[in-house]
């Protein structure tokens, strides 16, 4: 079946449909992932997003059950150069076209990814729309211009927990997590540390969490635009110098603008499991993943108060920063790292460290 991937600014790439059929709206963007579109598919912080791998062949593993990050798939769209016609791999349950037909996520093979990529890379990323029912260039460039984008956009309540939740029951330290749009992984990292994790709707107030008696709160990652979760910033205020608190991804966005920063949004973003971070304490690299599309703005902060703590090395952005008074630190990237590289997983290790002095 025939599909057409359509940009604001006018481009059309036309080719295959695999997956669901229809029509769809978000962001195209570009991850640089060679392996763990599984994890893609399923992270939520990937809502209102089309995504677009830069690796050729995608799917030929297949989806088991073991490696979901929620419980479903986020994503606006699917794009890739290739859909591989085999699936190879013993824990495999699925196939990559079942498994989106399955949940109604539109896909399109048989583009050039890499002329999209650059395209994005050199105007930035811009509204698109998948579509297999609407066939016309001009209609569908026409629908996409109006269509919502993600600045001022709260997605958060779109993807967060309708209730809180208990991850695991035991554990030495109590961990309250804020669900803005959470990794399984965050969990996983954090219970066999011997946390045990309470997990709780983003618009959860400070008096609350504090009511549940937490060692220490993580700010989970999520989608959007962080700016326009107003009630997630002023319940980091409130618990700031009161807890420990780990930060990550759009928890580091939060935890900035609560200390009193701002954010913007990046041309293209950072998305994918390859990107050099320098620690600047130990000045060692370290090799990341990362799915974002705003950053914290470096110059918005009060250095009296925070330090930078980690820089990206390819555009020299903010990827983490540390109260210098208070237990409370973040980073952009994702030490999760599901899937990626597992250089960062010390970050767990220094926030339990802050709750064992805490208790």
């Amino acid at each position: 079946m025939k599909a057409i991937l359509a940009l604001e600014d006018g481009t059309i790439f036309t080719g295959a449909a695999f997956g669901a059929t229809g029509e769809s709206y978000g962001e195209v963007v570009f991850n640089t992932s060679m392996t763990g579109y599984q994890e893609i598919l399923t992270d939520p912080s990937y809502k209102g997003q089309i995504v677009t791998m830069t690796y050729p062949l995608i799917g030929n593993y297949g989806i088991n059950t073991e490696d979901f990050e929620s419980e479903k798939p986020h994503l606006s769209g699917f794009v890739v150069r290739e859909k591989s016609k085999i699936v190879s791999n013993w824990r495999s349950s699925e196939s990559l076209d079942e498994f989106l037909k399955k949940n109604r996520v539109i896909g399109i093979e048989g583009i050039d990814t890499r002329a999209l990529t650059l395209h994005i890379r050199s105007l930035g990323a811009m509204k698109g729309v998948i579509s297999t029912v609407d066939l016309s260039p001009e209609s569908l460039v026409k629908k996409v211009k109006v269509s919502e984008g993600l600045v001022g956009i709260d997605l958060v309540k779109k993807v967060t927990c309708k209730k809180a939740y208990d991850w695991n029951t035991s554990g030495e330290y109590k961990v309250v997590l804020l669900d803005c749009g959470a990794k399984f992984n965050i969990m996983r990292e954090l219970a066999m540390r011997g946390c045990q994790v309470t997990v709780v709707p983003a618009n959860t107030s400070a008096k609350e969490i504090l009511a549940m008696k937490p060692d220490g709160v993580m700010l989970s990652n999520g989608p959007g635009d962080p700016a326009a979760v107003t009630y997630v910033i002023e319940t980091v205020k409130e618990l700031i110098g009161k807890v420990p608190i780990f930060g990550i991804c759009l928890g580091h966005q939060m935890l900035g603008l609560a200390l009193g920063g701002k954010t913007f949004k990046l041309k293209f973003g950072h998305r994918g499991a390859n990107h050099p971070v320098m620690n600047l304490k130990t000045r060692k690299v370290e090799i990341t993943t990362q799915n974002h599309g705003f950053c914290l703005d470096l110059d918005s902060l009060n250095t009296k108060e925070i330090e930078l703590t980690h820089v990206n090395l390819n555009d020299h952005t903010s990827e983490g920063i540390r109260h210098k008074k208070h237990p409370v630190f973040s980073v952009q990237y994702h030490p999760e790292a599901a899937a990626g590289p597992h250089d960062s997983r010390y970050l767990f290790e220094e926030f339990i460290q802050c709750l064992k002095e805490k208790i």
